[in-house]
C-alpha cells in the first residue's frame, strides 16, 4: 500500500515552491485555502509525484501559531537532521544521476551514499528537511530477513566499523 500524501509545514511558500518545482522537478497539482479551527487561515499546496502520491505543505496564518515556528522536522525535535527525512524513489541509475545533477544545477550540495542494497542521494529543502532520492539496487535475501529480525531484537548490536562509501557533489555557488 502506498501513501496518498505527506504533509509538512513551511514558513516560506515561495522558496518551497521553487525547490519542489525547480530542484525536485515536481508539478504543483492543487492548492486549497481553508480556515483554521482557531480563526486563522491556511494554504495547503500539493505536488504530484508522477501519480505515485503527493507531497504537500501548509502555509499557516493563525495567531495561535508562532510566526517563527520550526519547519525542520528533525531539528525541531532535537535529533540529527539525517534521522527524519523524506525519501523518494529513483527508477534507475540514470534517473538518480539526473536528480543529483538537477540538485547541483539548482545550487544544492548533494551527498551520495552506497548502502550496498541501495544508493541514495541527499540534500536539504528550504525548510531544513532532508530529502532523498533512493535507488534500490538488489532484492533482499531470505538470510537478510532472518538477520533483520535478530538485529531488531538485539538491545546492543555490534556496530560495523566499515562505513558506507560516500561522495559529495558541491553546487557551483558553494565551492
Amino acid at each position: 500500500m502506498g501513501f496518498h500524501h505527506l504533509a509538512l509545514v513551511t514558513r516560506d511558500t515561495n522558496a518551497t515552491h521553487e525547490f519542489y518545482t525547480g530542484a525536485m522537478g515536481f508539478q504543483l497539482a492543487k492548492v486549497e485555502v481553508t480556515s483554521t479551527p482557531t480563526g486563522g487561515w491556511s494554504k495547503h499546496f500539493f505536488y504530484d509525484l508522477d501519480g505515485e502520491g503527493m507531497i504537500a505543505f501548509w502555509e499557516i496564518h493563525d495567531e495561535t501559531v508562532p510566526s517563527d515556528h520550526p519547519t525542520a522536522i528533525a531539528d525541531g525535535l532535537g535529533v540529527p537532521t539525517w534521522s527524519n527525512h523524506v525519501a523518494f524513489t529513483a527508477t534507475d541509475r540514470a534517473a538518480l544521476d539526473g536528480h543529483r545533477e538537477r540538485w547541483v544545477e539548482h545550487g544544492h550540495d548533494v551527498l551520495e551514499v552506497d548502502h550496498e542494497w541501495c544508493v541514495s542521494i541527499y540534500t536539504l529543502d528550504p525548510n531544513g528537511i532532508m530529502v532523498e532520492f533512493c535507488l534500490t539496487t538488489r532484492a533482499f535475501t531470505a538470510e537478510e530477513a532472518v538477520r533483520a529480525q535478530q538485529l531488531l531484537q538485539d538491545p546492543a548490536p555490534a556496530v560495523p566499523t566499515d562505513p558506507p562509501q560516500t561522495k559529495v557533489y558541491r553546487a557551483a555557488a558553494s565551492q
